[in-house]
């Protein structure tokens, strides 16, 4: 399972989006406070935890992963229009581009988990097709 570069790549966007949950937004109001923040930050912990424990199941990896990718992008413009209607001034923190970096990653290893999976799908074409010339 830790073998492969995607793992960490889950793991590392994992460690991200449970950072947010003790980090603050701005100034002393946290990511928690404000339940539908909190919601998809839930969901996206649970969807990466889940690519991470199903490393025997590529297709269904590779789906969660992309799946927890596109709820970062939403919650990343979310985030950025809230930042911008509620202060005049743009004030952003260190871990307001937590949730791009941790849509990277996701991307990056669905990415990886598509290349394995093509492999191993190949890899069995080819064994076949050398069975059948015997």
């Amino acid at each position: 399972m830790w073998q492969r570069v995607q793992t960490l790549y889950l793991f590392l966007a994992t460690a991200l989006i449970a950072a947010l949950f003790f980090c603050h937004k701005a100034g002393d109001v946290f990511y928690t406070d404000y339940w539908p923040y909190m919601v998809l930050l839930l969901v996206v912990a649970v969807l990466n935890v889940m690519a991470l424990t199903t490393y025997k199941h590529r297709i269904f990896q590779m789906r969660t992963a992309t799946l927890s990718a596109i709820i970062l992008l939403g919650l990343q413009v979310w985030l950025v229009v809230d930042c911008i209607k509620t202060h005049n001034t743009p004030v952003f923190s260190l871990t307001a581009v937590f949730p791009v970096v941790a849509m990277i990653l996701n991307l990056l290893a669905a990415r990886g988990i598509l290349a394995d999976e093509l492999l191993v799908r190949n890899s069995s074409r080819l064994r076949a097709a050398k069975r059948g010339k015997k």
